[in-house]
């Protein structure tokens, strides 16, 4: 017999959220990576060492190819929203 004190709920959401978009995940990712790559540049400055200069300059390509792909969802995702909305 189940314990009488074990009581299992589940709910759905009233209003579910609608799904992202291909340029809305694009974007989310891309913000997430250079989210990811500030802070490696930020632990990297930390560490105040002198032998690893090559490694700051491989943080700063990362963080600025990490910028220029957000961009770059960015403006897709304005052109996404802006078709949708000449679309109404």
């Amino acid at each position: 017999m189940p314990d009488p004190l074990m009581i299992i709920v589940t709910t759905s959401p009233q209003y579910p959220l609608p799904q992202l978009t291909r340029a809305e995940q694009e974007t989310e990712t891309a913000a997430d990576r250079l989210s990811s790559q500030i802070d490696s540049a930020l632990a990297a400055v930390v560490v105040h060492s002198y032998d690893d200069i090559e490694e700051l300059e491989a943080c700063a390509d990362r963080l600025e190819r990490a910028a220029r792909d957000l961009t770059v969802a960015l403006r897709e995702l304005s052109r996404e929203r802006r078709a949708h909305k000449n679309a109404l």
